[in-house]
């Protein structure tokens, strides 16, 4: 196990440029595998998670090719194999997700599973619109992975979801690709739209029609050559760190700031955050920038609500911004960060107290109260990578030397993380 030490930092000074984006990577490999022929994926993220998804799907049948650019040799949606073996998506709980509406189409059975800690996370909200179009789904306590599928014949459904969740919204319109008639889902808020732009992207038509996702089955995606862009998720790390450590500037480049996922860029500039976006442009249907981030003073906020979808990933790094802000941080209506990597609310209440912060764990959030200073002190990432980066952030903020055990869990996101930090410190 790895750990990582850092002191307070006087400032931080440079350009960054951050992973892509792994929602899209995510998916790009996923559409250009179920797509027919070769599809080119610049930018994707050499990450563990993110090769998980790319070894299921050789597992089931489709060359890649893994250099600079990925190289997908499509077969069509219906050109997936029977696998040899169970498919073990690793971490990653987005490819565990999609590839289970993916599998729901397919006429062969798979066994679906992830590393222990993908093994504690609910799968109830997958399985239940599955099994609602025709898979037959069995699980541990009808619930945890691993997951046997055994898919056919799939019918479209009208669904709402419970909780605006972009993983479980793309397993439903991945499945219902291999459906008969037009499926129709409703968020109860807007969660991160990169499959349904993938979708238009690779030549599906998708309709919203007053706030119902339209999809008739039955379509053929085209393989296309993509480029993936920077991971928003990932600059959150030096964006908070850039606006919390004084007399700071940093440019972080090429970073998505695809509305269904910039909620961090509102939830700062309410904070008092000053972030000017440079060169906005589109790359494959994702709006891009460049990000000038200067050292600000924060007041506390109060997150909740339909944001919520838009800062899910973000709440743990929020979290420390708020540690550090003048007055009270309040986040509500995030229950959802309770069946991440870790229980993210435990996590970062437990962690931020140990340096000092006044935080308070709530069933759906946190009450943080602002302090000056964090102190230093050896802290857990829980086998987390959000939290190890956001407890990094938190520890170029504090008195004194931090040492944070098992900062290896980041990898599975964002390689090269601490070293990429460690440069920035003037």
């Amino acid at each position: 196990m790895a750990d990582w030490e850092v002191e307070k930092a006087r400032s931080l000074k440079g350009e960054v440029e951050v992973p892509g984006d792994k929602s899209i990577s995510h998916r790009a490999v996923i559409f250009a595998s179920l797509s027919r022929g070769k599809s080119r994926i610049k930018g994707w993220l050499k990450a563990g998670d993110v090769f998980s998804t790319i070894q299921a799907f050789q597992a089931l049948g489709v060359k890649i090719e893994q250099n600079d650019e990925l190289i997908v040799y499509g077969e069509g949606k219906y050109g997936l194999k029977p696998p040899e073996g169970i498919l073990d998506l690793g971490n990653s709980g987005t490819g565990f997700r999609l590839l289970a509406g993916v599998l729901a189409g397919q006429n062969f059975p798979t066994i679906l599973t992830g590393d222990e800690t993908l093994q504690g996370r609910p799968m109830k909200r997958i399985i239940i619109p599955l099994r609602m179009m025709g898979a037959e789904i069995r699980a541990r306590d009808d619930e945890y992975p691993p997951l046997e599928i055994r898919g056919g014949e799939l019918r479209a459904i009208e669904y709402e979801l419970p909780v605006a969740s972009a993983q479980v919204k793309s397993a439903i319109l991945l499945a219902s690709l291999y459906a008969r008639g037009r499926t129709r889902i409703k968020e109860p808020a807007q969660s991160r739209d990169h499959t349904e732009r993938l979708l238009n992207y690779f030549g599906i038509e998708l309709k919203n029609n007053q706030g119902w996702l339209e999809m008739e089955g039955g379509g053929e995606l085209s393989a296309r050559d993509l480029e993936v862009v920077g991971d928003i998720s990932s600059a959150s790390f030096f964006i908070v760190a850039g606006v919390l450590v004084p007399s700071s500037e940093l440019l972080i480049k090429n970073v998505g700031i695809n509305p269904t996922r910039s909620g961090i860029l509102e939830v700062l500039e309410k904070m008092g955050a000053k972030i000017e976006r440079l060169n906005q442009r589109e790359v494959c249907g994702e709006p891009v920038a460049e990000l000038l981030i200067k050292s600000q003073p924060l007041k506390g906020v109060e997150i909740k609500g339909e944001i919520i979808p838009r800062v899910i990933d973000e709440l743990p790094i929020l979290a420390v911004a708020g540690a550090l802000a003048r007055g009270k941080t309040i986040i509500r209506d995030a229950r959802e960060l309770r069946v991440k990597e870790s229980d993210r609310i435990r996590s970062m209440t437990s962690e931020l107290k140990k340096m000092g912060a006044k935080i308070e764990e709530l069933e759906d959030g946190m009450v943080i109260e602002g302090v000056e200073e964090l102190r230093g002190t050896e802290v857990y990432s829980h086998k987390d990578h959000r939290v190890a980066m956001s407890l990094a952030v938190a520890g170029l903020c504090a008195q004194g030397k931090t040492r944070i055990k098992s900062v290896e869990w980041a990898e599975t996101s964002f390689p090269n993380f601490f070293n990429k930090l460690k440069q920035l410190v003037a």
